[in-house]
C-alpha cells in the first residue's frame, strides 16, 4: 500500500467480502491511498475473468451494488470494472454506456477508469463522468491498442525490465509496442498494476524507484 497512489478493492462478486473490504480501506487511508470500487462479475470460481451476457438492467445492478457497498464503508474516489467486465467495456459500447451510467447514478464525482481510448473512456466522457486512460506495466498490447487476451502465451510480461521499459516509453512518449512490433499510440493517465503476482510488491517498489530515477512524479490521479 504504501508503494501506490489508488487502490481498486474488489466488492464481494469476483472476490472480496466486508472484512477484507474493510480491512484494506483502513489500510489505504493509513498510507494516504484513494480508494476505488473494483466490480465484476459474481463467478468467484473464475476470479471475474469469464464473460458473462447480462440484461442492462442486471449489469447497472451488478455495478451500482459493489459500488455502494463499498461507499457505506467510507469515501471511494473511482471506479474501475474488473477482469471480464472491463474488457468488455472497452470494447462495447453498449456494455460501457451502462456501466457509465451505474457510475454516475451512485456519485456524479467519481471518476472512471478505463482501458486507454477504449469504449468505457467514451463513454464516460459523454456522461459527463471525469475518466481516467489506464494503461498497463504487466500487460502486452494489440495493434488496434487492446490488451492482448489473457488466452494467449504472451499476453504477460514477465521480464521486470521490459516491463519498467513499457511503463517509461508510454508515459514519455505515449507510445507503446504491440505484438506484431508496431507502435501504438496510447494516453497515460494512471497506471495499472495487478497486486496478485508473486513479485508484486518487489515489482511495485521497483518500478517506483526507476520513474522517480527517470523525472516521473507519482501521485493520486486529478489530485
Amino acid at each position: 500500500m504504501p508503494l501506490i497512489t489508488s487502490a481498486n478493492i474488489a466488492c464481494g462478486a469476483h472476490a472480496g467480502d466486508e472484512v477484507t473490504m474493510r480491512a484494506t480501506v483502513a489500510l489505504a487511508r493509513t498510507h494516504g491511498v484513494a480508494v476505488g470500487a473494483h466490480p465484476g462479475f459474481l463467478d468467484r470460481a473464475n476470479f471475474g475473468r469469464v464473460e458473462h451476457t447480462l440484461t442492462a438492467c442486471a449489469l447497472h445492478d451488478l455495478v451500482t451494488g459493489q459500488i455502494e457497498a463499498l461507499r457505506e464503508l467510507g469515501k471511494v474516489r473511482h471506479v474501475k470494472p474488473h477482469g471480464a467486465l472491463y474488457n468488455m467495456a472497452a470494447r462495447d459500447h453498449a456494455v460501457a454506456e451502462v456501466i457509465a451510467e451505474a457510475v454516475y447514478a451512485c456519485d456524479p464525482s467519481l471518476v472512471l477508469f478505463g482501458l486507454s481510448g477504449s469504449e468505457l473512456v467514451r463513454a464516460g466522457q459523454a456522461r459527463g463522468l471525469r475518466v481516467a486512460n489506464e494503461v498497463f506495466a504487466d500487460r502486452t498490447y494489440q495493434a488496434d491498442g487492446s490488451l492482448t487476451p489473457r488466452s494467449r502465451s504472451d499476453a504477460l510480461i514477465t521480464d521486470e525490465a521490459a516491463a519498467v521499459a513499457q511503463v517509461i516509453r508510454m508515459l514519455k512518449e505515449g507510445l507503446v509496442r504491440a505484438t506484431d512490433g508496431t507502435s501504438v499510440a496510447i494516453v497515460a493517465d494512471t497506471l495499472c498494476l495487478h497486486g496478485d503476482g508473486a513479485q508484486a510488491v518487489a515489482f511495485a517498489r521497483r518500478l517506483g524507484a526507476e520513474l522517480r530515477a527517470a523525472g516521473i512524479t507519482l501521485r493520486e490521479w486529478g489530485a
